[in-house]
């Protein structure tokens, strides 16, 4: 809004050329040829590739789940979605690139596409990689012979959809490659989450010295989790411009970061929750199906991953089974979005606890607090073996019940008195009271994280780190750990980051890491660098480094304001004896943390139009100890904003050939401020012992805990008339046609049994994939 950004297409390159993609327009066919006579023709082009032209390997672009189900970043013997690229051209401008586009032919020969994940595991299907002789890219189930749901009185059941969405960064994806002579071979400034990570895949899929490429990521306009890897387009982009040997940009559309940017989500639950009378939950058995989309990379792997991980919650299980199935469909590759995999764990278990209160006439906050783990039982291992570092479940479910209100109203029991009061009177307008209580991992990759400060000559600092923002607030969080710790103005801190050649390793932003890893190799190396003033000090000053004390931007004896040392006296001083005043220790955290909280979303439900409007949302994190409450409430608006707009509008959708029917923001539904309610962020503190600053991550917490609470909210509406479950987005229609169906006697039943495929999985641990495969995800 400043104006003081820059961004890729913002950088002023001479003889720049612009790409631009031909992209199928069919979901599935054998590609038979690409005629591209007219595009070479046409005038301002420069070049025009197919896949046999820059023989790209194929590749994951991030993580991989089945190596045999790799993407080609040019389609090549066959088109496996909507919107995959099969050329690309080259040109003086964007606008001759984009009508070159338009002279191309692509002649495909139609196979029948599978859109549907439970369809594409069925006998018959169309098959996406014919050599595998399935669709199923991966699975594994629990051993036979177990039953989680013995020993339970009531048994709870739902198949619930975790629909697919978009990511909808503000910036799409975006790179410019310039061939350069000197310390470097190639530079390429790039809107990545992972700065180093893409340097590192384009090395290794190129066969390069990692040394010879550097990789700048300017100001980058959200990411989301789908800005991780290398894409497709990235590679087509290194591959074009060293083939040509000058620089080229490719600034993806709106419409091509709609279909071809991996989605979110996108995964079926089959969850049965077996409880006792009095409410104890006595076990859950889960089967899931997971959308990989067209390639079997990371987004697949989280029904096998994350969401596994994080199936048992908050609460108490005595027995978890939990199996999942990897479908491929001709749809986009699915990927990482805000959370990857830990919403879905939330979204189910979340709303089968619901199901499960309703069942035994129970208040839900009454339900969830019989079967919540207690603080007193912390670390505390799950069924699946994941180990939650500390927690006090209650205490943010105490504050948000507490906080909630609306309309003059205040508090859960007030506004539980407001619905009852709705309904008696017949009111067009019902309340919903939604509630979750959620856990989630964050920095569970465990990868040790550079940080680096510098105090120079001049009085100012330098800070560096290894993690990339794109958003978060990076320069100020991590710049006020060093101010802190030297005692300096803020001002005097510069922050460096997201330049390979300047930052000698990191890895990037992604799964809420940046604070606890970041921030702590920050302040690792502020500490060091104190400790080596310290030490200098007291030499100069002729004094016991013990009586050293740190103050008011100077290094001297305590209670002697004349023995004292400015930070820019140390600096020379360190210089003249042939060192520097700096340290870059790095920090590696020995295990994940685990944030956790409760939300509250407040709705109304227009009987009569089936619209849902939020009214209030109030949100309580917990993310260990609260460095910066602005940054904090800031990431917890923004994750309960996304979440929200999962509940209620959006969702990436196709017909039964694979078509996308959302690919403008005229069609999908990404709600606008207005659109939205007023939302509280408050936050109860319960540090980790995992690391010295005792946080937790923040970025996604919001996200994991706002979902389950609105589609809550909206079922709460309907409960009294018989509505047990409906499956998001909550849209108008869906909602009207349950109260339709409510009024007739007709409503569904919420369970039907899973796809037979789960039968024929291997058991965990003894081969998650088909034979092909042998990726680790």
């Amino acid at each position: 809004m400043r104006g003081r950004a820059t961004y890729v297409d913002d950088l002023p390159i001479d003889g720049l050329c612009h790409l631009a993609f031909v992209r199928s327009s069919l979901a599935h066919g054998t590609l038979l040829g690409v005629d591209a006579t007219a595009a070479r023709a046409a005038p301002g082009v420069v070049a025009v590739f197919t896949a046999t032209d820059l023989a790209i390997p194929r590749h994951h672009s991030f993580v991989g789940l089945n190596d045999a189900c790799m993407r080609p970043p040019l389609a090549e013997d066959r088109v496996r979605f909507a919107g995959e690229a099969v050329a690309v051209i080259v040109a003086e401008s964007r606008t001759a690139a984009a009508d070159a586009v338009e002279l191309v032919e692509v002649d495909v020969d139609p196979l029948p596409a599978v859109a549907d994940p439970e369809n594409a595991l069925a006998d018959g299907a169309p098959l996406q990689f014919a050599e595998l002789g399935t669709n199923l890219a991966a699975g594994a189930r629990e051993p036979n012979g177990t039953d989680p749901l013995d020993g339970a009185e009531v048994v709870v059941r739902a198949r619930m959809e975790n629909q697919r969405v978009a990511v909808v960064p503000l910036e799409g994806n975006a790179i410019t490659v310039q061939p350069v002579s000197g310390d470097h071979d190639l530079l390429v400034h790039v809107s990545t989450q992972m700065p180093h990570l893409l340097r590192d895949l384009a090395a290794r899929l190129f066969s390069l010295d990692p040394a010879r490429i550097r990789v700048i990521a300017p100001d980058v306009g959200g990411g989301f989790g789908g800005k991780a890897g290398i894409a497709p387009e990235h590679a087509v982009a290194i591959a074009a411009a060293r083939a040509l040997g000058c620089p080229v940009s490719w600034v993806e559309t709106r419409s091509e970061n709609l279909v071809a940017m991996p989605h979110g989500r996108a995964q079926v639950h089959y969850v049965e929750l077996g409880v006792r009378r009095d409410g104890r939950i006595t076990g859950m058995r889960v089967r899931v199906v997971g959308d990989a989309g067209a390639y079997a990379g990371f987004g697949g792997g989280l029904a096998m991953g994350p969401t596994r991980s994080m199936a048992q919650g908050v609460y108490r299980m005595p027995a978890l089974g939990y199996d999942a199935a990897v479908a491929l469909t001709n749809t986009t590759p699915v990927g990482a979005f805000r959370g990857a995999g830990r919403p879905e764990a939330a979204a189910f278990v979340e709303r089968i606890v619901d199901m499960a209160a309703a069942e035994l006439a129970m208040d839900p906050v009454e339900f969830r607090r019989r079967n919540l783990v207690g603080p007193d039982e912390f670390p505390f291992t799950t069924q699946v073996g994941t180990t939650y570092d500390c927690g006090d479940y209650d205490a943010p479910l105490t504050e948000v019940l507490r906080l909630v209100g609306y309309n003059g109203l205040v508090g859960y029991d007030a506004l539980r008195a407001e619905q009852a009061r709705r309904r008696e009177t017949g009111e067009r307008r019902l309340l919903g009271i939604g509630i979750s209580t959620y856990v989630e991992i964050t920095a569970g990759a465990g990868r040790e994280e550079f940080g680096s400060v510098h105090v120079h000559p001049d009085g100012t600092v330098t800070v560096r780190v290894g993690t990339s923002a794109h958003g978060q607030g990076h320069a100020t969080t991590f710049g006020t750990l060093v101010a802190d710790a030297l005692a300096i103005d803020l001002a005097d801190v510069r922050f460096e980051q997201s330049d390979t050649a300047v930052i000698p390793t990191g890895g990037g932003t992604g799964g809420s890491r940046s604070l606890q890893i970041g921030g702590n190799a920050v302040r690792a190396a502020a500490d060091e660098v104190v400790e080596r003033a310290r030490e200098l000090a007291a030499s100069l000053l002729e004094a016991d480094v013990a009586d050293v004390v740190v103050a008011d931007g100077a290094v001297g004896v305590a209670g002697v304001p004349g023995q004292s040392l400015r930070w820019a006296e140390l600096a020379a001083a360190a210089e003249r004896d042939g060192g520097s005043l700096a340290a870059s220790p790095g920090f590696l955290q020995d295990a994940a943390t685990f944030p956790f909280g409760a939300h509250v979303s407040v709705v109304e439900v227009d009987v009569e139009t089936g619209q849902v409007t939020p009214v209030r949302h109030v949100a309580v994190d917990d993310c260990g100890r609260v460095l910066n409450p602005m940054i904090v409430a800031g990431q917890q608006h923004g994750g309960v904003a996304q979440g929200i707009a999962q509940a209620l509008w959006e969702h990436v959708g196709y017909d039964a050939e694979g078509n996308p029917l959302s690919t403008t923001l005229a069609e999908y539904a990404a709600p606008s401020a207005a659109d939205l309610c007023d939302i509280d962020a408050a936050n109860t503190e319960t540090p980790t012992p995992l690391n010295p600053l005792g946080a937790k991550g923040i970025g996604e917490s919001a996200t994991v805990g706002s979902t389950p609470a609105v589609q809550n909210a909206v079922v709460d509406a309907l409960a009294h008339l018989g509505v047990r479950h409906l499956d998001m987005p909550c849209t108008s229609q869906r909602v009207w046609r349950a109260i339709r169906d409510a009024r007739a006697g007709t409503l569904a039943d919420p369970w039907r049994e899973p796809p037979a495929v789960f039968a024929t999985l291997p058991e965990w641990g003894a081969g998650r994939r088909p034979a092909a495969a042998d990726a680790d995800i």
